[in-house]
């Protein structure tokens, strides 16, 4: 990978003042993979009609859907039996919790429409407000825009307890990381009590499985000396679409 040039856009006060993110909510739905083998055409079903029509709504700034391989699930640094089943996350970012609103309503309305078809077995979802975020300096683009940026894998944490992610990206293939914690939300909205939960998306642009193995020493530090317990650390892969089988389970 060529080395990009020039000052991070976090260091350059200019480009921050033309704009920073909105995102405050983090809604994630967590699946298990389809008992029947089906998860291909659920993902297709996903992105070409569920997912665009999301995009209806006012405070949604972004989506993002992960899928985890063997490989990926080999080099699971930790995984409490609470998500020993999970293989599928879809992430949405919100600017404001209110958006959760119009997305219920959306999903509704698209269901009366004869537009739902099977779901994969739900593992968990949950709603957590955004605490943090951090670019790699050598990747330029600034931390507002991690979201956005054309990310190879995701290694996603989920522990009990609170500790900035920053450090993390000093680990080579981690290009930034994005926190939120845990916040309380209407029972339609979450599955399952994530109180005192954080969740912490690091974006990598090296293999996520390899990206993994490199992470686990500055995990297990993190875990003796920041104090949070961690429930889930797992690599995973972003859907290509149209190639929907390409990193499936």
């Amino acid at each position: 990978m060529s080395e990009r040039v020039g000052t991070p856009s976090d260091d350059v006060a200019e480009v921050l003042a033309t704009g920073r993110t909105d995102i405050t909510t983090i809604f994630v739905s967590m699946s298990a993979r389809h008992p029947e083998g089906r998860d291909t055409d659920y993902l297709e079903w996903h992105f070409l009609d569920h997912r665009p029509e999301q995009h209806r709504l006012a405070s949604l700034r972004a989506t993002l859907r992960l899928v985890s391989t063997p490989a990926c699930r080999a080099a699971r640094a930790a995984s409490d039996e609470r998500y020993d089943a999970l293989d599928h996350v879809m992430t949405y970012f919100f600017a404001d919790v209110a958006g959760l609103e119009e997305f219920a309503a959306l999903s509704t309305a698209l269901a009366s429409a004869g537009r739902t078809q099977y779901l994969l077995p739900l593992v968990e979802r949950g709603v957590y407000g955004l605490e943090g975020k951090v670019a790699a300096p050598r990747v330029k683009i600034g931390a507002d825009v991690l979201p956005w940026w054309p990310a190879r894998g995701v290694y996603l944490l989920v522990e009990q307890g609170a500790a900035p992610a920053s450090g993390l990206v000093e680990v080579p293939g981690v290009a930034g990381a994005l926190w939120g914690r845990a916040i309380p939300v209407d029972p339609l909205y979450a599955s399952a009590d994530n109180t005192g939960l954080q969740i912490t998306y690091c974006y990598l642009d090296e293999d996520p499985a390899e990206t993994g193995e490199r992470l686990r020493g500055a995990l297990e530090r993190r875990w003796t000396d920041a104090g949070v317990v961690p429930l889930l650390a797992a690599p995973f892969h972003p859907v290509a679409p149209y190639e929907w089988d390409r990193h499936l389970p």
